[in-house]
C-alpha cells in the first residue's frame, strides 16, 4: 500500500494539463484548456481542463475528475497503478508499506515471467521476419490471409521454428530460468530433456489490458489431423485464460469511443476486423465466456455485440454466457454471418464499407433475437410455447434494471401474443426463486444474515407516476454554494443594544447555522452526506475549501465537486475594457442568504403539502393539531414570500 504522504506528493506534483495532454490535444483558452473528449465522439470541443483546480470535465458526456481519475478512466488503471504511473512520470519515489516476504517473492516471480514472455514474443517476431523458414512459411501464411505488415507488427505476430530446442537453448544462453520457461509453457520436459513448447507454428502473443505479453497461442500449418490445430500457453502466475481477452490492449480506447465492443471467437477474427477498421473488437479465444471477461469489457462499455458464424441453432449453446452478460447489467446484441462465413472470412472478402453496412443491418437485440429464434422452433405448439415463454422471461429476470425489464416484458408480450400481466407474474415468480436461491447459497456459506440481498421489487403493469413537487433543484443550488465558496467570508450588520454591529461567517458556517436553527435537513442523500461531513469539519475547527471536496475519499462527493466546479462557459476578460461584470463570488453577502431563503420557501411548500395530505386521513382530534401546524407554516411562507418579492440589492 502506498504511504499517504507519497500519495499527497503525487497529487500535489501532477499537472493536470500535462497528464491529459499526453492523450488529448489541448488548446489554451484563457485560464483553461479545451480539447475533443477522449471518452466519446464529438466534433466541437466540450472537454475542459482547469489547471488551477487540477481537474478535467467534459460537458458532453459529463465525465470529470483529477489526474488520477483521468488515468483510471482513460487507461483503465487501478488507483495504485494510476498513482505509480504519475510517480514515474514526475520521478517521485513511491513509498509503500513493507510487504511480506511471500508478497515480495510473488512480485519478483511475476515480473520475471513477464520479462520472459516479452523476450519470447520478440524472438518469435524475429524468426518471422529474419529467418528463411519464418519468411517462407510463417510470413507467407499471414500474407495469404491478407494481413498487412503494419497489422502483423501491431499484433506482434511471430513464428516458432520447427526445431526441438531452438528457443529453449537460446533462452538459457541468455540467462533465463528453466523453471520459469516451464511455468509459461514455452519449454516442456517429460523426463527425456527440455524441449520447445511451440514448434513449427505461427505465433499469436496474448497481451493483458496494459499491453504486457502474458501468453501465446500457436497455430500449426500442418495438414496432419493428428497434430492439434492450436496449442496455447498453460495457466500461470501471469496468465489466467478465463480473465483475459485477445486484443483488449489495442481495442480498449476504440471500445470507449464507440461505446460498444465487438466480441468474436478467434485470433484471426480480431485481426481481420481490426485491419478493416473495426478496432473495438476482442476475442474470448475459443473459451466459453466468463464473468471475469465480461467485467473486463464492462470497464470500457456496457454494450456488447457478439458476432457469430454458422446457423442460429449453434448460438443456443451460448445462451448461458449471454445471460451472464445480461446479469451484469449490460446490453447484448447479436450478429449472424451468412452460412460459410465467419468474421475473418467476411472481413477479408468484402470492403470495409460493406462490412459496416452488414453489421448495421444485421445487428439484433439479444432478447428479441432469442424470442424470434425460439418462437420459430415452437411453431404454435402450446407446450413448447409455455417452455419458450419461461426461458425468455428467465433471461429478462436476471437483468438488474427494472425499467429495462418492464420494457422487454411489454415488447415480448406483443411478439408472443401474450397478456403482459401474465408475463409480469411469471417474471416475479422467477425473481422470487432467484432471490431464495441466493439466500440459500448465502446460508450454505455460513452467512446467516439474509439482508445482504435486498428483497425483490415486485413489478406491476405500467401505472401513472406520482409527479409531486421536488426540492432537489433548490438543494442543488445550496450545495453548489457550499462546494464552491465554503471558506469564503460573508458579513452583515445586526443591531446590538441599538448599535450596528458587523458579524462575519464563512459561507459554510452561515448555511449550517441557519439550517440547524430551523432544524431543517436536506432530503437528497448525497447532499445530506455533504452537510454532515462539513459539520464534522467545522466541529474540529476546520473550514473546508474546494480542495477538501475535490479530493475527498468518498468518490460521490469528489465527482459532484468536479461537476459543480467545472463551468461550461468562459467569462471574457471585460476588465481590460474597464467593464466590470458581477459574478456570484463578488455577491456572496447577498447570494448566500437569498439562496437559503429560496430553499426554505420551497421546503415550506412541501411541508404544507404533507400536512394537507395528513389532514385528509386524520381523525377529529389529530385534525386540530395539523391545522395549527398548517397555520404556522403558512405564516412563515407569507413572511418569506414578502422578503423574496421585495427588491433586494447586494
Amino acid at each position: 500500500m502506498i504511504e499517504k504522504n507519497t500519495i499527497q506528493e503525487i497529487l500535489d506534483t501532477a499537472c493536470i494539463e500535462e497528464v491529459v495532454g499526453e492523450f488529448v490535444t489541448l488548446k489554451k483558452r484563457g485560464a483553461r484548456y479545451l480539447g475533443l473528449c477522449p471518452f466519446h465522439n464529438e466534433k466541437t470541443p466540450s472537454f475542459t481542463v482547469t489547471p488551477r483546480l487540477g481537474i478535467y470535465k467534459c460537458f458532453g458526456c459529463s465525465k470529470g475528475g483529477d489526474s488520477v481519475n483521468f488515468l483510471m478512466e482513460h487507461e483503465k488503471l487501478s488507483y495504485p497503478e494510476a498513482l505509480k504511473y504519475l510517480a514515474k512520470k514526475y520521478n517521485i519515489e513511491v513509498e509503500e508499506k513493507e510487504k511480506t516476504p511471500e508478497q515480495v517473492a510473488a512480485d519478483k516471480v511475476e515480473e520475471s515471467l513477464l520479462n520472459l514472455t516479452d523476450f519470447a514474443a520478440k524472438y518469435f517476431a524475429h524468426n518471422l521476419h529474419s529467418t528463411e523458414s519464418g519468411k517462407a512459411i510463417g510470413l507467407s501464411y499471414f500474407k495469404e490471409r491478407g494481413f498487412r505488415d503494419d497489422i502483423i507488427n501491431k499484433f506482434g505476430l511471430g513464428y516458432a521454428l520447427d526445431q526441438s530446442t531452438a528457443f529453449t537453448d537460446h533462452a538459457l544462453r541468455m540467462g533465463y530460468n528453466l523453471d520459469f520457461l516451464k511455468q509459461t509453457g514455452l519449454t516442456k520436459d517429460k523426463g527425456t530433456g527440455a524441449y520447445d513448447g511451440f514448434r513449427g507454428r505461427v505465433m499469436f502473443p496474448i497481451y493483458n489490458h496494459l499491453g504486457r505479453v502474458i501468453a501465446f497461442g500457436g497455430r500449426t500449418l500442418s495438414s496432419d489431423k493428428k497434430v492439434p490445430k492450436y496449442v496455447n500457453s498453460p495457466e500461470s502466475a501471469i496468465y489466467h485464460k478465463s480473465k483475459e481477452l485477445y486484443g483488449i490492449h489495442l481495442a480498449k480506447n476504440a471500445i470507449q469511443q464507440h461505446d460498444n465492443c465487438y466480441l468474436v471467437e478467434g485470433y484471426t477474427d480480431v485481426i481481420s476486423l481490426f485491419q478493416a477498421g473495426f478496432e473495438h473488437v476482442v476475442a474470448s479465444s475459443g473459451t466459453a465466456l466468463t464473468t471475469d471477461q465480461i467485467k473486463l469489457i464492462k470497464r470500457y462499455t456496457k454494450n456488447i455485440t457478439i458476432l457469430y458464424d454458422g446457423d442460429a441453432a449453434g448460438i443456443k449453446a451460448a445462451f448461458r454466457g449471454i445471460d451472464m452478460i445480461l446479469e451484469e447489467g449490460m446490453d447484448v446484441k447479436i450478429v449472424l454471418f451468412p452460412d460459410g462465413d465467419d468474421p475473418d472470412s467476411y472481413a477479408r472478402s468484402h470492403r470495409s464499407s460493406e462490412v459496416e453496412e452488414f453489421l448495421k443491418k444485421n445487428t439484433t437485440n439479444f432478447i428479441f433475437f432469442k424470442t424470434g429464434l425460439l418462437l420459430e422452433e415452437s411453431k404454435g405448439d402450446p407446450m413448447k410455447m409455455a417452455t419458450l415463454t419461461r426461458e425468455i422471461v428467465t433471461s429478462i429476470a436476471i437483468i438488474p434494471d427494472r425499467i429495462i425489464q418492464a420494457y422487454y416484458i411489454r415488447e415480448c408480450a406483443a411478439l408472443l401474443k401474450f397478456d403482459e400481466e401474465t408475463l409480469m407474474n411469471e417474471l416475479n415468480k422467477i425473481r422470487r426463486k432467484n432471490y431464495e436461491k441466493k439466500v440459500k447459497e448465502q446460508q450454505n456459506n455460513n452467512h446467516t444474515e439474509a439482508s445482504i440481498f435486498p428483497l425483490p421489487i415486485i413489478l406491476t403493469s405500467p401505472q401513472k407516476i406520482d409527479t409531486s413537487t421536488s426540492i432537489e433543484q433548490e438543494e442543488t443550488d445550496l450545495i453548489n454554494l457550499i462546494v464552491k465558496f465554503s471558506d469564503e467570508r460573508i458579513s452583515y450588520l445586526v443591531e446590538n443594544d441599538g448599535k450596528p454591529e458587523k458579524w462575519e461567517y464563512s459561507v459554510a458556517q452561515y448555511v449550517l447555522k441557519d439550517l440547524k436553527r430551523d432544524d431543517i435537513k436536506l432530503s437528497t442523500p448525497l447532499y445530506k452526506k455533504i452537510i454532515d461531513v462539513v459539520e464534522e469539519q467545522l466541529k474540529d475547527g476546520i473550514v473546508p475549501n474546494q480542495h477538501f471536496f475535490l479530493y475527498h475519499d468518498d468518490i460521490d462527493i469528489s465527482s459532484l465537486a468536479v461537476t459543480l466546479l467545472s463551468s461550461k462557459y468562459f467569462l471574457s476578460e471585460w476588465k481590460r475594457a474597464k467593464i466590470f461584470v458581477k459574478t456570484i463570488d463578488t455577491m456572496l453577502d447577498y447570494e448566500t442568504p437569498h439562496t437559503l431563503l429560496v430553499f426554505k420557501w420551497k421546503f415550506l411548500i412541501l411541508e404544507a403539502n404533507k400536512k394537507r395530505h395528513q389532514l385528509q386521513e386524520a381523525d377529529d382530534q389529530e385534525q386540530l393539531k395539523i391545522i395549527q401546524e398548517l397555520i404556522r407554516i403558512e405564516g412563515k411562507k407569507k413572511t418569506l414570500s414578502e422578503v423574496l418579492l421585495r427588491p433586494l440589492t447586494p
